[in-house]
């Protein structure tokens, strides 16, 4: 017992009143986003509450990074939309199991710290194409379905559905104005709520859609087969889940670490990020990862310990059990406004007021990754793609930068002094600086301003003394810093190189 109160916060030092409330304040921003969210992927709302329950739970007792929340996101859900449609609710469960899995090896492998790797272009254009899913999901809610077709709303049903999103979208904006104590997305739906009820408008709502009362949410093994055939099926999507929702997630951690001067532990999260969606497929949830804006919330409400989203997880359980009859009267103009300020706020507008001082390279690697997680909807793919060009952008660049300063001393040896890094993607550029059959016998490449960084750098010396040595001459190296005279000294057996032994620079012979 005393261990749980450990865990949760119930220690000394702790301002439980702000846990409390912020805990209150993250379940109703939760809720309506949660909702969106579900019946963005065509699955019942109750799905996107249970995951909302199921991920705050669990992440809150076992995470490595107090303060932070989780729910069912949309990062993760939009990548399983498509799954849904074609093959049914039973798979996405599949998958969500098993984006558990691979998120739990990574914590317990410690990868956690690889998303340290991702350029802040590409966050930007994650980000935005993220914003863009979002915002156009909240459009689609302006369709009906009639027999059996969606299309466009018309007349009175559209006015009245254009005019209240306004209204929840005014709302949301302008209510922190008048007072921060309570969510403006929670005012903005119980003013549209009273509206449409005081005035009986009809207007589409959450019950149109399904209905949200349920019970604790039960054990249950996904029913679909269990051959080679539907691993097939899942694991590509449950590999892009995993990848998203660790890197939405670990890109969280990090973002309170920078707001609490205080350091989570990626690898713990990772962990617990796992067992919350392996959870979530065997009870009926929809999976998924961190929030920002839940967290920003926490935060900002003044919450630091694990409290707040144990509250705010027990909060939205007990609407689930007893607050049905008033979700399901919510209008979705309510939803979409929330959802479409969420996008916005999402987008980030300050790439598009300094793009002009961005390098070219970073401009387009950003509109690279938004433009597949538009098109493509894999949010995954578009960080991988981006990380990768990024590299090559980045290994280019660097690779135009080895220059040779090339000098003969009074005993007649050449001197090539090598400035900048030797590797991959340098090595043509720097045999190109060595001219072998006019030079004289004896050869001294000083690596005082460089460094050989990877093995096609040790092939190109290894291909250059060759060279030399067919002419009978004599190449030799100085100036190797440790780390690069390591390098060598462990291509032994591969190449031949003769270092000059230097007692400035304890260089090996």
């Amino acid at each position: 017992m005393q261990r749980i109160q450990v865990v949760l916060g119930f220690n000394k030092g702790i301002n439980y009143r702000n846990e409390i409330l912020a805990g209150l304040t993250v379940a109703m921003t939760m809720i309506p986003e949660s909702l969106s969210f579900a019946i963005l992927a065509g699955l019942s709302p109750l799905t996107g509450l249970y995951a909302a329950f199921l991920m705050g739970l669990v992440t809150a007792i076992l995470g490595g990074r107090p303060g932070m929340v989780s729910g069912g996101a949309g990062a993760t859900v939009v990548v399983l939309i498509a799954l849904a449609s074609s093959y049914g609710v039973q798979y996405l469960f599949a998958a969500v199991i098993l984006a558990g899995l691979l998120q739990t090896l990574v914590g317990l492998f410690k990868l956690g710290k690889f998303v340290r790797l991702i350029p802040q272009s590409v966050m930007y254009g994650f980000l935005n194409g993220l914003a863009i899913i979002i915002f156009m999901a909240q459009v689609a809610q302006f369709k009906t379905v009639e027999n059996g077709v969606a299309v466009w709303m018309q007349g009175i049903p559209l006015y009245w559905m254009l005019g209240l999103t306004v209204l929840t979208i005014a709302i949301v904006l302008l209510w922190p104005k008048i007072t921060k104590a309570v969510p403006a997305s929670l005012i903005a739906i119980l003013i549209i709520f009273a509206l449409v009820s005081f005035f009986h408008i009809d207007t589409k709502k959450v019950i149109d859609i399904a209905s949200v009362s349920g019970s604790l949410p039960s054990f249950h093994i996904p029913q679909l087969p269990f051959t080679l055939e539907t691993l097939q099926i899942i694991f590509p999507y449950a590999l892009v889940m995993a990848g998203v929702g660790l890197i939405e997630s670990l890109l969280t951690l990090n973002m309170v670490d920078e707001i609490t001067n205080t350091k989570g532990q990626s690898n713990r999260e990772a962990v617990a990020q796992g067992i919350a969606n392996i959870t979530n497929g065997f009870f009926g949830g929809m999976g998924g990862c961190a929030m920002v804006a839940q967290t920003l919330v926490n935060i900002g409400a003044g919450a630091r310990t694990r409290l707040s989203a144990f509250i705010g997880a027990i909060t939205i359980m007990l609407v689930i059990l007893f607050g049905a009859p008033f979700i399901e009267q919510i209008p979705m103009a309510a939803l979409v406004g929330v959802m479409m300020i969420v996008a916005i706020k999402t987008f980030q507008w300050v790439s598009l007021r300094v793009i002009n001082k961005f390098p070219k390279s970073d401009i387009f690697v950003g509109i690279l990754v938004a433009a597949i997680t538009v098109i493509l909807h894999n949010l995954a793919l578009a960080v991988l793609v981006g990380v990768v060009v990024s590299a090559l952008v980045f290994a280019w660049e660097n690779a135009k930068r080895i220059r040779a300063r090339k000098y003969t001393d009074e005993q007649g040896v050449k001197y090539y002094e090598i400035m900048g890094p030797l590797f991959f993607g340098s090595t043509t550029a720097f045999m190109e600086k060595f001219d072998v059959a006019e030079d004289p016998n004896e050869v001294i490449v000083d690596f005082k301003a460089s460094k050989v960084a990877d093995m096609s750098a040790i092939d190109a010396l290894h291909k250059l003394t060759e060279k030399y040595h067919q002419q009978g001459k004599t190449l030799r190296l100085r100036y190797l810093s440790a780390d690069c005279r390591k390098l060598l000294k462990n291509a032994e057996g591969v190449i031949d190189v003769n270092i000059i032994e230097d007692p400035t620079y304890n260089v090996m012979v």
